[in-house]
């Protein structure tokens, strides 16, 4: 083990994620965050605390992923990756909806989406937008999530086929309704 590098330590917590070994992820993406600060590579052992704070939140390790997060997110934001920092900020989102925190959640869900506007990436901002407009519909906000919803659906570059028939589904019921739901 001792011959492993960062890279091939980081390559082998994401295969056995994806495998759905979670603990031997997270192990690996640990001693990978370890060996890449080691070099001084801020940008990629912050990588690893936010790959960290994913497996804890699959783990239910709700406080331990509350942490990994934020503090991938404030190194990205201290570094100046302002992409990374992105995800990061949606994660966290992501992190408070599955444990209920609608109105927290969306202020996430909101700085991501603006931060991946800024950055041109409109596929993540429309990634991000359906799960803003999702977390809007559970805390009350009908209009409000259903119009950002369906701007997110407009927006993706690569929808599903679900999302393609929604798409064209939440159109016909605009037209036939004449219905203007707010603009995002």
């Amino acid at each position: 083990m001792a011959s492993e590098t960062a890279e091939s330590l980081k390559a082998e917590g994401l295969r056995l994620f994806q495998e759905g070994l979670y603990e031997e992820a997270l192990r690996r993406f640990g001693q990978a965050q370890e060996r890449f600060a080691a070099e001084g590579n801020d940008a990629e052992a912050a990588e690893m605390l936010n790959n960290q704070g994913v497996v804890y939140r699959v783990l239910h390790r709700w406080e331990e992923a509350r942490a990994a997060l934020e503090e991938a997110r404030a190194v990205f934001a201290r570094i100046g990756d302002r992409h990374r920092e992105a995800q990061a900020l949606g994660n966290l989102g992501g992190l408070l909806a599955s444990r209920g925190d609608s109105l927290r959640a969306q202020e996430y869900l909101r700085q991501a989406a603006d931060l991946f506007a800024e950055l041109g990436d409109n596929q993540r901002r429309a990634e991000t937008l359906l799960a803003l407009g999702a977390q809007m519909w559970k805390a009350g906000d009908r209009w409000g999530g259903l119009a950002t919803y369906q701007a997110g659906l407009e927006m993706m570059e690569h929808p599903t086929p679900q999302q393609k028939t929604l798409r064209g589904l939440l159109q016909l019921v605009g037209r036939l309704f004449r219905l203007r739901l707010p603009a995002v």
